[in-house]
């Protein structure tokens, strides 16, 4: 499912998205809170300038809307439709869901975000 080269790869494991080689990120795990969003500037195989023009990440902010609302839809169902809780139950594991995948969340976005903009290259990838 998670085939190198396939941009879902590169969403789901926050890689470089042209040679899919290394991670963007400084540090691979999202719940180290302050490094959550530090980014490295270029990827150190392909030379792919991660920041493609300045604050070019603030549009992964309109993918984190979606991403969060498909995240909160699915606590949702889980606790309401599945589990039978309470509405108000089902409110306080939307807002845990949120909270406790919000990290996730916003690395999904901005790898979403690149992605759209940037697509493998299997030649760059060899080298």
């Amino acid at each position: 499912m998670l085939k190198k080269g396939t941009k879902l790869y590169s969403i789901l494991t926050g890689r470089c998205p042209k040679c899919q080689e290394e991670s963007m990120y400084e540090n691979p795990n999202p719940y180290v809170l302050p490094d959550v969003l530090k980014i490295k500037d270029r990827c150190s195989n392909c030379n792919l300038k991660y920041r493609l023009e300045p604050s070019f990440f603030y549009g992964s902010m309109y993918v984190s809307y979606a991403v969060g609302i498909a995240f909160a839809v699915a606590a949702f169902v889980i606790s309401y439709l599945f589990l039978g809780t309470s509405l108000k139950i089902a409110f306080i594991s939307i807002v845990g869901t949120l909270i406790v995948f919000g990290p996730i969340i916003m690395r999904l976005s901005r790898n979403i975000w690149i992605n759209m903009f940037v697509s493998y290259d299997k030649e760059v990838s060899k080298s």
